[in-house]
């Protein structure tokens, strides 16, 4: 049986950094991790390929070759991966289709002709779909009813199918689920409330085969809240300090995790003893009121901005999730957000606006109070609200354009980060020695050209750049690798605020347009 794993492309978004990444020559951020682990759990007899389509397109051998097509996407993967389902059933191929945006919504995949839904969590319904193959038939819906498995018995995901030099990070999951209940998330509706965590000893397997096949960069722990079982991953990390001491340290991680982070000295330490670098927190708001009525209580419990500089102190770069939108917030919220990432240094602030997912609590809240504008959502940073917000929609819209420009203004972005980097230079980090340290190649080398020449002699952030650079050479001089990642990042949203503030007001512009005719009623059940 020959197996296509499809992973279909991602819009340009916050996260694609494309002209950051061509700097490296790499592709993508990060690869499919999903689709490797799915070919790890079907049978082993069967021959697997695997195309991301968001760093080539995919061959005419590898379409003849297949006889099932695998596709697994999130939500703002949607229309390729619908446009792909076509393109695999007009080759007169067999399509089965997981993953988060088939769970929520499959009938918009079987409109388009999927043949298998293989939904919720692989673990348990890969060996239905295989059982359903074995027996002859062409077509199923295959669920796990509420299930949630065991991840401790999820094998080690096929990594070798990953074409390596294409991403900028790998990806590793120690952990699915999250114990808190915030009304507009749906990572608790996938994968439930109650954190479960693969053993130490398999993570160290999967970093094992890493390190056999040759990665040497950072891994990127992509659970959705790391910390989410604080017994677990503190078991982990004492098991994977010896480990990274042993290896000379060959990768780096970053992370997620909720900012009660911030209370746990001891798992801060631990994770920078591990060299984990960086860690993404869903601040969301610095809006009490709206953080109460989303149910994120755990960012009510202490002071959001003290949290951060805690976390920073310790050693771990932040990044930062934030919405706009929230039900009875008040004008100005976008202002506010702005202020909350000057005060607290926060270089790259992820920022949009609410959108209402699939099935989640705050989902089914607007559908049964008439407020949803369509069925569907998209978390793109491109994209007006899919709901009738508490405050007008026009008053949203121009304070998240005004805020998100002035978030990415380039003198703003350098001055954050360079910030942020004489904060973590106050951290105590683990000895590496001398056989860590990467020999610089010629890509790196005109990266770094690329980025003194553009910020520091082509732009008016000239002064600015070559100012705080010997700042750090004398305070921080560690960190001076990683501060001009950070700095490179803003060769991609200097264009990404222009893609912004463009859709955004052409979508506003037909919304107020569609405003001033009658009104149809908002979508109901």
């Amino acid at each position: 049986m020959n197996i296509l794993l499809l992973y279909p492309k991602f819009p340009k978004s916050f996260w694609s950094f494309e002209k950051t990444l061509a700097l490296l020559n790499r592709k993508a951020m990060l690869p499919p991790l999903g689709l490797a682990t799915v070919a790890a759990i079907l049978p082993q007899e069967w021959n697997f390929k695997l195309s991301d389509r968001n760093i080539r397109e995919v061959t005419e051998a590898e379409w003849a070759w297949a006889d099932i097509v695998i596709l697994s996407a999130m939500i703002v993967q949607k229309e390729d991966l619908l446009e792909q389902i076509r393109e695999a059933k007009r080759r007169g191929k067999l399509v089965a289709v997981g993953g988060p945006y088939p769970t929520a919504l499959p009938q918009e995949v079987s409109n388009v002709g999927a043949d298998y839904l293989i939904l919720d969590e692989g673990e348990i319904t890969l060996p239905m779909f295989v059982e359903a193959i074995n027996r002859g038939e062409t077509s199923g819906v295959f669920r796990s009813n509420g299930e949630k498995p065991d991840v401790t018995s999820t094998p080690i995901p096929r990594f070798d199918l990953l074409e390596f030099d294409a991403y900028s990070e790998m990806s590793v999951q120690f952990s699915r689920g999250c114990p808190f209940q915030c009304e507009f998330c749906d990572i608790i509706v996938l994968y439930g409330r109650k954190p479960r965590t693969k053993t130490p000893e398999q993570i160290l397997a999967e970093l094992d085969r890493l390190y056999e096949l040759g990665w040497r960069r950072s891994i990127f722990m992509v659970d959705d809240n790391f910390i989410g079982n604080k017994r677990n991953v503190k078991l982990f990390l004492k098991a994977l300090q010896p480990w990274m001491v042993e290896h000379h340290y060959p990768f780096s991680f970053a992370t997620e995790a909720s900012v009660d982070l911030a209370k746990d000295q001891e798992l801060m330490d631990l994770m920078v003893a591990c060299n984990f670098g960086a860690v993404f927190l869903g601040i969301e708001t610095p809006d009490e009121e709206s953080l109460s009525l989303t149910q994120k209580y755990q960012n009510t419990r202490d002071s959001l901005s003290e949290s951060v500089l805690q976390i920073t102190r310790s050693g771990l770069r932040v990044m930062a999730g934030f919405i706009i939108g929230f039900d009875g917030e008040k004008s100005g919220a976008g202002r506010r957000i702005v202020q909350f990432v000057e005060q607290t240094s926060i270089p790259t602030a992820l920022f949009s606006m609410l959108q209402a997912l699939p099935d989640t609590a705050l989902w089914h809240r607007l559908e049964k109070e008439g407020r949803l504008r369509q069925k569907s959502a998209n978390i793109n940073q491109t994209t007006l609200m899919n709901f009738v917000p508490t405050r007008p929609l026009e008053e949203i819209a121009r304070e998240y354009i005004e805020a998100f420009w002035e978030l990415y203004e380039p003198s703003k972005f350098l001055d954050r980060a360079y910030r942020h980097y004489r904060l973590l230079g106050e951290a105590t980090y683990p000895k590496k020695g001398k056989k860590a340290k990467k020999p610089l190649n010629w890509v790196t080398v005109r990266a770094l050209l690329i980025i003194c020449w553009r910020q520091g002699v082509l732009r008016e952030t000239r002064w600015q750049f070559w100012r705080h650079l010997g700042s750090m050479y004398r305070h921080n001089p560690g960190g001076i690798s990683s501060y001009l990642s950070v700095c490179a990042q803003i060769e991609h949203f200097m264009e990404y605020r222009e893609i912004v503030r463009y859709e955004i007001e052409s979508q506003l512009a037909d919304f107020l347009a569609t405003e001033k005719q009658p009104q149809p009623e908002a979508v109901k059940a």
